[in-house]
């Protein structure tokens, strides 16, 4: 698993995501979250550092590292989406 080391939120759902790898990767989540949360609810992201995870309104919405990790390089070599990345982005009560 592809823990995610740390993130900057830039605008919109543009983020910067640094995995533990050492990889840095700046992708659009949009088409992965946006269902889920508005655009005015991205700056509720943190990091669950015991999870590795990326996680939005108060960790009611978080994307596991895997997915996160393979949605990014998908994103930054311009593949297709695949829904299958939606199925772990769906909020947790």
């Amino acid at each position: 698993m592809m823990k995610l080391k740390s993130f900057e939120h830039q605008t919109g759902y543009n983020f910067i995501l640094t995995f533990e790898n050492g990889e840095t990767q700046e992708i659009d989540l949009e088409n992965l979250i946006g269902q889920y949360v508005t655009l005015a609810e991205t700056v509720t992201a943190q990091l669950n550092v015991e999870w590795g995870c990326l996680e939005f309104k108060a960790g009611m919405v978080d994307i596991e590292p895997k997915t996160l990790y393979k949605y990014a390089i998908q994103n930054i070599l311009g593949s297709r989406t695949d829904s299958s990345f939606l199925e772990t982005a769906r909020p947790h009560f």
